[in-house]
C-alpha cells in the first residue's frame, strides 16, 4: 500500500489580474483559479511492507496524482514481481484523496483524506477482503527549522478498527555536495475488530510498528525528480485472535530493510 506514503497535497496559487488602462468595471481585480498539475511516479521497492507487515517481495508501485490547489486525488498501485501474497497484493489498486486546510500560515495544516484499498483477485475463502475503506485525518506542524511532525488517525470502516500514527520528517541540505537528504521516522499502533473476511466469528488483529528512513532526491529536469531511499521498518506485538481462541503471533510482522527508487514526473 500503500504507502501510506502514500497521501500528498499541492498548495494553492492565486494571482490578481488587473489592467491599468481598463475602465473601472474591467479594472476590478479577480482571483485566478488554483494551479493544477499531474504527477506520475513509477516506483520500485525491494520489499512491500505496510505498517510493519510484509505483504510481498520486490514490487513495482506506480502512482498517478492530480493536484489542484489544496485538493489531491490519485491512484496508487502495487504489482508484485516476486514472493507474491496470493489474493492480497496481486495486484493492489488504491484510489486516494486529501484536502489541505491551512490553520496557521506556513506552520499548521489540517488534512482530511481517504484511501480505498482494492484487491481485485482477493479470495474471500482465504480470509481476504476485496475492498476496504479508510478515512483519515492528519495535523501537520512545521517548525521554524523545517522539521515536520504529523500525528494522524486512520479509521478503517470495513476492518472496523483505528490506527494511530506519528511521523516526523526533516530535510538537510548538503551544499558542498549539492544534494539533500530527507530523513523520516514513523511509529504507529492499530487494532482491527474484523480483520478477516468470511469467518464464522470475528477475527481481531492488532499490533505496533515503526520505520526509520532516509532518501536523496535528485532533480533531473525542472519537472522530473529521481529519488533513491532506504528505510528499516518493523512490526512488533502483532497478534490475531478468532473468537474465544488464544491469540496467535502474526508471522508476517517482521523487520526488513527496504530500498526504494522512484521518479516523479510533473506536467
Amino acid at each position: 500500500m500503500k504507502k501510506h506514503a502514500l497521501l500528498l497535497a499541492a498548495g494553492g496559487l492565486f494571482a490578481i489580474l488587473a489592467s491599468l488602462q481598463a475602465n473601472d468595471a474591467a479594472a476590478a481585480a479577480a482571483a485566478a483559479a488554483p494551479s493544477s498539475s499531474w504527477v506520475v511516479t513509477p516506483t520500485f521497492v525491494s520489499q512491500y511492507m505496510l505498517r510493519g507487515v510484509r505483504l510481498g517481495g520486490p514490487a513495482f508501485q506506480p502512482a498517478v496524482e492530480f493536484d489542484s490547489g489544496a485538493l489531491a486525488l490519485g491512484i496508487w498501485t502495487s504489482l508484485p514481481l516476486k514472493n507474491k501474497v496470493p489474493g492480497q497484493s496481486d495486484p493492489e489498486v488504491d484510489p486516494y484523496g486529501s484536502y489541505t486546510i491551512e490553520l496557521v500560515k506556513d506552520t499548521l495544516t489540517l488534512q482530511p483524506g481517504f484511501t480505498l484499498y482494492t484487491y481485485p483477485r482477493a479470495e474471500k475463502s482465504n480470509g481476504f477482503y476485496k475492498t476496504t475503506f479508510e478515512p483519515s485525518i492528519a495535523l501537520n506542524y512545521t517548525t521554524g527549522v523545517g522539521a515536520k511532525f504529523t500525528p494522524k488517525i486512520y479509521q478503517d470502516l470495513v476492518l472496523d478498527g483505528t490506527t494511530f500514527e506519528l511521523s516526523a520528517a526533516w530535510a538537510i541540505v548538503l551544499e558542498e555536495l549539492s544534494m539533500e537528504l530527507d530523513f523520516t521516522g514513523t511509529a504507529g499502533t492499530f487494532k482491527w475488530e474484523d480483520a478477516f473476511e468470511d469467518t464464522t466469528q470475528k477475527a481481531k488483529n492488532w499490533g505496533n510498528y515503526w520505520l526509520l528512513g532516509v532518501a536523496a532526491p535528485f532533480g533531473i529536469t525542472e519537472d522530473t525528480k529521481l529519488t533513491v531511499g532506504w528505510a528499516y521498518t518493523k512490526g512488533t506485538e502483532n497478534y490475531t485472535k478468532v473468537g474465544s481462541t488464544p491469540k496467535t503471533s502474526n508471522s508476517s510482522a517482521v523487520g526488513r530493510g527496504v530500498v526504494t527508487i522512484s521518479c516523479a514526473i510533473a506536467f
